[in-house]
């Protein structure tokens, strides 16, 4: 019974730092949209996201990285679904 108590309790343990570590991660900068021209000074792209679709359309992407002068960014723009590739 105490090491059922014991587990139960790490994994909550492990839970709650799994959210801290989340809830620190999110960055106070908001997404910002790309209009054609905009620099961007990319040294590291963090992730690139897209919504799922099955039908080739525009959709609205997200980029978050990393700029020249180390500052985590995001921006947002408007490319062809993954989907537009898979099609003949």
């Amino acid at each position: 019974m105490n090491t059922r108590t014991l587990v139960v309790t790490a994994a909550f343990a492990c839970i709650g730092f799994t959210g801290l570590a989340q809830a620190a991660d999110t960055t106070s900068s908001q997404a910002v949209p790309y209009h054609y021209g905009m620099p961007l000074h990319v040294a590291k792209v963090v992730s690139l996201t897209e919504p799922t679709t099955l039908d080739c359309k525009v959709v609205k992407a997200d980029m978050k990285y990393i700029d020249t002068s180390g500052k985590p960014s995001e921006i947002t723009y408007k490319k062809l679904s993954d989907a537009c590739s898979l099609q003949n």
